[in-house]
């Protein structure tokens, strides 16, 4: 499969697909295609249904197909950010924030992800629940705003405030830190807890969290009293 990935702030990826060759994307992600894109729906088992549903995705797939010649289909992002391409490997899976898987090719699997540490749940903003992408193949995936990437070395450390992380290798450790001094965690305006990444691995943060703009927008048109 090759692909082009175009336009920014709302980008799109654009597939070009081999007879018979499929792409799988999350419900209502396709944006255009070629007359020859085939498409079937499936949850490919209850198991595999309730993991999507726990990862912020919809139960159901739609998986596309060129038939007879060449084909082309597109996916559009669904808010202002970018598209990112993934080489997916077994050894190599990588684990992202709720939502943020797009499509992928034959070979990819996407899964749900639980934190191992209770406190990453309940105060990390990623969520207790993230995507696992596995399998072999290329995946794509939504990211927040702009797309910031760093390669930790083994050790080697980044705290990152809620939210602002959008992608890492399966091999990256992450913990939950509470912010030190009652008037830091008070009074600061970074919350309560930061998140704390170990490597080895690849992190991309991503500049503008979804809910941190919903929120922004939300105290520009509240009434004011």
């Amino acid at each position: 499969m090759k692909y082009q990935i175009k336009g920014e702030p709302m980008p799109v990826v654009i597939c070009q697909l081999e007879p018979n060759e499929t792409v799988t994307c999350e419900s209502g992600a396709m944006s255009w295609m070629t007359p020859n894109m085939e498409m079937e729906t499936s949850g490919g088992g209850l198991g595999k249904m309730f993991g999507r549903m726990m990862s912020g995705e919809n139960m159901f797939q739609n998986r596309y197909i060129a038939r007879q010649g060449q084909g082309m289909i597109a996916f559009a992002s669904s808010f202002p950010g970018a598209i990112k391409a993934f080489e997916i490997t077994p050894s190599m899976p990588i684990i992202c924030q709720k939502k943020a898987f797009l499509a992928c090719s034959e070979g990819v699997d996407l899964s749900v992800h639980f934190q191992k540490k209770i406190g990453a749940g309940f105060f990390g903003g990623e969520g207790f629940v993230m995507q696992k992408i596995s399998g072999s193949g290329i995946a794509f995936i939504e990211i927040d705003g702009s797309v910031v990437e760093y390669n930790l070395q083994p050790g080697q450390q980044l705290v990152i405030d809620t939210g602002y992380l959008a992608m890492m290798d399966a091999s990256v450790n992450m913990e939950i830190r509470q912010v030190k001094g009652v008037k830091n965690a008070l009074f600061g305006g970074e919350g309560l807890f930061n998140t704390v990444v170990t490597g080895p691995g690849r992190v991309l943060l991503q500049t503008m969290p979804i809910t941190g703009l919903a929120n922004l927008i939300a105290n520009l048109i509240k009434p004011q009293s």
